[in-house]
């Protein structure tokens, strides 16, 4: 009988703790975030660039890799809304797949930092001492160097390619999670209720991943979204330089990178995936914003 009051105990401790039921928390973060205009903004940019990548396809006029010598260099008309590149290929089509390959190195190279980073930021911030300091000192060790750089270092090594790109752009992002997590986890595991939750016996693996890591989901999710959008222009960055996608993908940083030789003749040719990049980038980038609002008490009335 007395067990079953301290299993109770710490779920009480936790309510409390982190600020009532979590029917109301969640209605709560609803409200404030419907309330942030620039947040429903960046929510229906992102929402937007979502259905385009899922129904490219069907919403594509033309294919992507169709080559029609015969219309190159047009500019925007009733056939190509968007005018066709040197090599006679719709833009629009183009932008509309290439959303497919923007958006999926963006979200593998977050997933890809947030997995490694938030293992590491666990560890450090749980055990301490000795093995925070090594694991800490590594992260300090890969922000030493510019993210841009590091990529290339990275490619260098590995060579050009839309996986490598993933991989380098997702490099960088395992520091920035680690320092976010590691510093969550020293706040939540000095609260009551994880000594009260070890006191009865659970396994380090059960306190840290079912009772810490729920708890620190809101920093995590801010993040990640706002490194979406540095991940996509770095991405695209780098594929501008010759690194990551190779013609004839229509990734935007390659559709960017062969438009610049007709900057002045057909300004449209990278006009359009620039657009393309910089609303994306925007929308990420004030959700990531309205989400941390909502997340932050402190933002609360």
């Amino acid at each position: 009988m007395t067990v079953q009051v301290k299993t109770e105990q710490p779920d009480i401790a936790v309510k409390t703790l982190i600020g009532g039921t979590k029917e109301s928390r969640i209605k709560d973060f609803i409200s404030t975030l419907i309330q942030n205009k620039a947040a429903l903004a960046g929510a229906i940019i992102i929402i937007v660039y979502l259905l385009m990548a899922a129904f490219a396809p069907l919403l594509a006029p033309y294919s992507p890799y169709e080559i029609d010598l015969e219309n190159k260099l047009t500019p925007p008309s009733a056939d190509h809304w968007m005018g066709t590149d040197d090599k006679g290929r719709d833009i629009l089509s183009r932008i509309l797949y290439g959303s497919r390959l923007s958006m999926g190195v963006g979200f593998a190279a977050v997933l890809f930092g947030a997995f490694f980073g938030i293992i590491f930021g666990l560890v450090a911030g749980f055990y301490g001492k000795w093995v925070d300091t090594i694991i800490m000192r590594m992260m300090d060790v890969m922000l030493a160097f510019p993210g841009i750089l590091l990529a290339l270092a990275i490619i260098a090594a590995l060579g050009p390619s839309l996986i490598n790109v993933t991989i380098a752009v997702g490099a960088f992002s395992v520091p920035l999670f680690a320092r976010i997590v590691r510093g969550s986890t020293l706040e939540v595991k000095r609260l009551e209720y994880i000594d009260a939750i070890r006191s009865l016996g659970a396994s380090d693996f059960v306190i840290i991943f079912k009772h810490i890591f729920p708890n620190i989901l809101s920093p995590i999710i801010v993040q990640g979204t706002l490194r979406l959008a540095t991940a996509i222009l770095s991405a695209a960055g780098l594929s501008f330089l010759g690194l990551g996608a190779q013609p004839p993908s229509p990734e935007w940083g390659t559709m960017l990178s062969s438009g610049r030789d007709f900057l002045f003749s057909a300004p449209y040719i990278a006009l359009f995936p620039g657009l393309a990049i910089s609303i994306l980038v925007l929308g990420f980038n004030i959700f990531g914003d309205g989400l941390r609002d909502a997340f932050d008490p402190r933002m609360k009335k």
